[in-house]
């Protein structure tokens, strides 16, 4: 399982290993019953407190992504995949509303906030600008 930890971000460093399970999960790279590694040997592998690493597992058992087994460790749940993919979807929906208010509090009209999205996006992904 292949986690990064970006010390310069913004977001605490146990989301950081939440949001990045959440992806390889609907993305399938991680599939239902399989092991994580245990929360002794990420925090070991990520050099972070095991604390940090519980709770990201606690936060992702706690939203139905894992479940642990007393003795045995933690695995990925059983999940519908479009149930997944909505929650990962409404988080999407929250965030471009967040913009789109930040957008018209400064006057940024519709066009110009579309054109920003697409070079956005466009960049993010690599592409060259059409």
């Amino acid at each position: 399982m292949n986690i990064t930890i970006a010390n310069s971000s913004p977001e605490p460093i146990y989301q950081q290993i939440v949001t990045q399970i959440k992806n390889l999960i609907l993305k399938g790279d991680l599939t239902e019953a399989e092991g994580l590694p245990s929360i002794r040997i990420l925090a070991k592998e990520l050099q972070i407190s095991v604390i940090t690493t519980k709770r990201a597992y606690e936060e992702l058992e706690r939203e139905g992504y894992i479940e642990t087994v007393g003795g045995k460790g933690s695995f990925v749940s059983a999940q519908n995949k479009e149930l997944l993919y909505e929650k990962r979807l409404r988080v999407v929906e929250e965030k471009v509303m967040d913009a789109i208010v930040a957008a018209r509090t400064v006057g940024i009209e519709r066009e110009e906030l579309l054109e920003m999205f697409k070079l956005l996006f466009d960049e993010r992904n690599g592409q060259e600008e059409e």
